[in-house]
């Protein structure tokens, strides 16, 4: 799935959030939002996923405006894991994951063997199969966290958005979160804040600096110790280890 948008322009409470923003992300690319706390990473996002409806500009699945999806058929196609997760009722593990099913089921249809096998399927992929008759309100922050994305896994679509999906997660978690999604071979576009993570996962990247594209290209291109300073003022030093993945070590005593 090809995701692009065109001209954005958002406001929120009468504040200019992003300014013009366009991006392109080609099919079955591993794309990072990078940029600074309120740079409007996750102001994008939202547009993408139909939160926010921009002021002007347009967002596009595989070139077809998004308003031209049903709120079901773009559930079809996009799956989304959010920033913030939270639930009134207390529902299991195993029943938070078939709600990635609805879209794929017409009203009042119930779930079936095929539904409860992809949501095992899920859970495992995750690591959480031995939860899913848990209570997800039980659940350490990094637990729900990848029980959302086996939520999102078993919605079955060609495009996971990620809204700093590593948030909560333990080190081991992060990696393994990171591994599973690149192993899957689809559309991703995901908000990092770790640079270090994007570097080691993403195809490419786009840096966001108060509300606007500022920076475009695969880590290596972008993430230079001029750029790191000038975008989050900070010093770092930069390493290739054996396997030529790009690390990123960071300096105290920032001075301007």
């Amino acid at each position: 799935m090809e995701i692009s948008t065109k001209d954005l322009e958002v406001f929120l409470e009468g504040t200019r959030i992003i300014k013009g923003m366009s991006v392109e992300i080609k099919d079955k690319e591993f794309v990072g939002i990078l940029g600074p706390n309120g740079s409007g990473k996750s102001t994008l996002l939202k547009c993408i996923y139909r939160v926010l409806h921009p002021k002007s500009g347009e967002v596009q699945l595989n070139g077809k405006a998004i308003q031209a999806y049903s709120v079901k058929e773009s559930a079809r196609e996009m799956a989304v894991v959010a920033q913030h997760n939270y639930y009134n009722f207390d529902f299991s593990v195993q029943d938070v994951v078939l709600m990635g099913r609805s879209p794929h089921k017409k009203a009042m249809e119930r779930d079936n063997a095929n539904d409860f096998g992809i949501v095992l399927e899920s859970l495992e992929k995750v690591g959480m199969k031995e939860f899913r008759d848990r209570s997800f309100s039980t659940l350490s922050g990094g637990e729900q966290q990848r029980v959302i994305l086996a939520r999102a896994l078993a919605q079955k679509t060609n495009c996971l958005v990620l809204d700093e999906p590593t948030n909560h997660l333990d080190i081991k978690y992060q990696l393994q979160l990171m591994d599973i999604v690149r192993s899957l071979n689809l559309t991703v576009v995901s908000a990092i804040h770790d640079l270090n993570i994007a570097a080691m996962y993403c195809d490419k990247i786009f840096v966001v600096k108060d509300g606007k594209i500022v920076a475009f290209g695969t880590p290596e291109e972008v993430l230079t110790k001029e750029f790191i300073r000038e975008v989050y003022e900070v010093d770092v030093e930069l390493l290739k280890d054996q396997d030529g993945l790009l690390h990123i070590l960071y300096r105290p005593g920032f001075k301007k």
